[in-house]
């Protein structure tokens, strides 16, 4: 007990505060709301610094991305709405996840590769996949794409050991919560979009 008390004394206000701020960005798009993208913004300018610290640096460039993300993510969810406010929501196809899947492994190789040879980043190769992993899905949440949802519970189980591996307690947790999160967001998103479809199949009625 006490061991467990002194590791949570260690813990970093800064962490603490980026996870609280990561896991309100992800119940909100679980919503669907913009605000969303705000918070994103604010915990991944906290976790930049932090990743570089701890010498996960294909992290800390993923939290780059992630900055430039919310941006266009915040656009984006603007505009790709229904006339009555909802966010409008699409699939991608069988080519578009095979492409993506062929992107995300052969980048993830290369780059753990180049990552074990010139540098000292803890776990290459996983380090590498979680942010080739994230970067596709981060792209898609942006776009609206459901099946985000179903990337995010493979990068998001990785990266909880990644972490966990890294002494990064309040972020380990905070991605093991995700795991819930993630199917939740999956099943709400996947409620609302078939409510798009049965609208927009429903015929128009014209007074006569």
């Amino acid at each position: 007990m006490t061991a467990l008390f002194e590791q949570l004394r260690a813990i970093s206000p800064w962490e603490a505060g980026a996870a609280l701020l990561g896991l309100g960005y992800t119940l909100l798009a679980v919503r669907r709301n913009l605000l969303c993208w705000l918070s994103a913004f604010a915990s991944v300018s906290i976790y930049t610094v932090i990743f570089v610290k701890a010498a996960l640096y294909m992290q800390s460039a993923l939290h780059v991305f992630y900055l430039v993300v919310a941006v266009y993510g915040f656009i984006e969810w603007r505009r790709g709405r229904t006339a009555g406010g909802e966010l409008v929501i699409r699939s991608w196809g069988s080519a578009e996840h095979f492409a993506a899947a062929l992107f995300v492994l052969g980048t993830a190789a290369i780059n753990g590769w180049l990552l074990d040879r010139y540098t000292n980043a803890s776990a290459p190769f996983l380090d590498a996949f979680v942010t080739w992993g994230s970067v596709v899905a981060t792209w898609m949440a942006a776009r609206r794409v459901i099946e985000n949802w179903l990337y995010w519970l493979v990068i998001d189980a990785l990266a909880a050991y990644l972490y966990f591996t890294q002494a990064l307690w309040p972020t380990t947790l905070l991605y093991v919560i995700y795991l819930g999160v993630v199917v939740q967001g999956y099943v709400v998103w996947r409620r609302a979009q078939r409510a798009q479809h049965v609208a927009q199949a429903e015929p128009v009625h014209v007074a006569g």
